[in-house]
């Protein structure tokens, strides 16, 4: 019980963590993670809140994995949703919290809250995949991508963030006639979210997989039953 216990706690700190990188990015006016372009590119259209859109756009992913799956898992899809209201309350929780920041009136003020959010962002990452729980339905899309389309998994994420950076951009054309999440901050996201989290995990998973796993005699043969 415990085990399940930390999990939780480690995978709810990592979507909060997530929401609030995603929150500085979109203070720092610089364009969005890509993970994050449509919900924000259908906020910025629509009017309705980061964290709404984020629930409308993770539905729509759901949508796509029942398309390519063409099957329906009630449960997996369930567990998914609420998911995804959790982090579409953090996402408005959050944004609402950096707003009390003073907005970045310069340039360079501007690219210190896009760092700050890639750092954020890669630990919740860090965070969210060590404790093994279900993914948000863009991640699982990714999976699905990867089993459908017989690609790794690498190359899947790559064409994944690059459709929905692309859809993103062509709703923000179409009704508001700029590019509007999307920016150089989606691309330098892309590249050093990445590369950021490939420095963290080596250092700090192994540690957090003992935290949660702490009194067991052996750790491998908890994580496969996993």
């Amino acid at each position: 019980m415990k085990i399940i216990t930390k999990r939780l706690t480690l995978y709810i700190i990592g979507l909060f963590l997530l929401s609030l990188g995603v929150s500085f990015s979109i203070q720092a006016s610089l364009g969005v993670s890509p993970v994050s372009s449509l919900a924000y590119a259908i906020s910025l259209t629509s009017g309705l809140s980061i964290g709404i859109t984020t629930v409308l756009a993770n539905i729509l992913f759901i949508g796509v994995q029942i398309l390519l799956n063409k099957r329906i898992d009630l449960r997996e899809f369930a567990v998914q949703l609420v998911i995804v209201f959790l982090f579409g309350f953090f996402m408005d929780a959050t944004l609402l919290l950096v707003q009390q920041l003073p907005a970045p009136e310069t340039l360079l003020g501007r690219f210190v809250f896009l760092v700050i959010s890639f750092y954020i962002i890669s630990i919740g990452l860090l965070a969210y995949f060590t404790a093994k729980l279900p993914l948000m339905p863009y991640d699982a899309l990714t999976y699905v991508i990867s089993d459908k389309f017989m690609m790794k998994f690498s190359k899947a994420k790559i064409t994944s963030d690059l459709l929905n950076v692309t859809v993103a951009g062509a709703v923000c054309l179409l009704f508001i006639h700029s590019f509007g999440s999307i920016g150089i901050g989606t691309l330098l996201a892309a590249y050093f979210v990445g590369k950021i989290l490939g420095q963290l995990m080596p250092r700090f998973q192994q540690p957090l997989q003992h935290w949660i796993y702490k009194g067991k005699k052996d750790l491998t043969i908890e994580e496969k039953k996993l």
